[in-house]
């Protein structure tokens, strides 16, 4: 299948001078339901890197920056919740916002193009490494953040005691073999967690960590694929036993399990990776469970889910921000795969 370009077009739309708005109707803002912590740190993932990006893109890095840094408590902690008018909501936590924070802070520190964007990100990210998180997912979004420090700053104290303590929870804790995963039941952006694996070891030399998250990945990709294509995990999460396909399935999964195949394609060159990263690109054109296709080439909205009768057809930030994620490892590994 052709491979589009990332579109930002549709990102633009949806942004104004305080950030990008969370949800849309159709391909509408839908202002009244305000911002979030956690897209404007994935805003901050796609545009740091995107190859050679426009002014455009820049802009929006520089903006979903200045709203992660305002989100980020002195003690590293972050708010997730911003209405519309700019007024902040909840308090500071150590949750899934705060780790893909450092996912985007990390990122942007080790990637962006412009000076000063590097430099405030790293500053915001070693602020945040001060904390810990009990939540499996908050911590492995930081640990990919601190495996961008660590590989583009060698010896940064805050990456490498982040890292080191990553290390000592990490790993040991799968199932049987009927059920390998290291959770009960597989929920969201279930990816992150081989993906993390793998960035740590990766990072701290150890090859243990890397086999694990490799041997995890392998049995995910395998238990998300039916008759020859992607069929992920419903937003209702599933478990051993469950028959599938099960709907409504959301974009965020395909482009987790696109980060961690572009990563393992790295590791594990001999693997099956490419293939398996072809598998998320080809779900957006239409090869998934109802033959549909998952975003609209007039705006460059990703669509919102697929549901047994076809797709959701609001263009969220989430999903634009998945769609735009997995293109671009598909454009950069384009040809590649054997």
């Amino acid at each position: 299948m052709n491979r589009p370009e990332p579109n930002f077009d549709h990102l633009v739309r949806m942004t104004d001078e305080l950030g990008t708005f969370e949800h849309a109707k159709h391909s509408t803002a839908r202002r009244e339901h305000g911002y979030c912590t956690d897209d404007m740190a994935r805003v901050l993932v796609v545009t740091s890197r995107q190859l050679d990006p426009s002014d455009t893109v820049k802009g929006l890095a520089r903006q979903a920056l200045r709203f992660v840094a305002e989100a980020q408590g002195v003690d590293g902690r972050c708010l997730n919740r911003r209405d519309r008018s700019g007024q902040w909501h909840g308090s500071h936590t150590a949750e899934d916002c705060w780790g893909r924070s450092l996912w985007g802070l990390g990122t942007a520190a080790a990637r962006s193009t412009d000076g000063l964007v590097r430099q405030l990100a790293l500053a915001r990210f070693e602020r945040g490494a001060r904390q810990r998180s009990p939540w499996p997912r908050a911590t492995a979004f930081a640990a990919l953040g601190a495996s961008e420090v660590a590989t583009a700053y060698p010896g940064n104290g805050a990456a490498a005691g982040l890292l080191a303590d990553l290390a000592e929870t990490a790993g040991g804790a799968a199932g049987g073999p009927s059920w390998p995963w290291p959770e009960p039941r597989l929920s969201y952006a279930n990816a992150v967690l081989p993906d993390s694996l793998m960035a740590v070891g990766a990072a701290l030399g150890r090859q243990d960590l890397v086999d694990e998250g490799l041997a995890l990945l392998t049995w995910l990709v395998a238990h998300e694929t039916n008759d020859g294509h992607l069929s992920v995990t419903p937003v209702g999460g599933s478990t051993l036993g469950d028959s599938g396909p099960g709907f409504d399935q959301q974009p965020i999964e395909v482009a987790a399990l696109g980060d961690a195949c572009a990563r393992a394609s790295s590791l594990d060159p001999e693997g099956n990776w490419l293939s398996a990263l072809d598998g998320a690109v080809d779900w957006f054109l239409g090869d998934n469970d109802v033959g549909a296709v998952m975003w609209d080439p007039l705006t460059g909205g990703g669509y919102d889910g697929l549901t047994a009768d076809g797709p959701n057809l609001n263009q969220g930030t989430e999903s634009t921000l998945a769609w735009i994620s997995t293109m671009q490892h598909g454009l950069r590994f384009a040809g590649s795969a054997p």
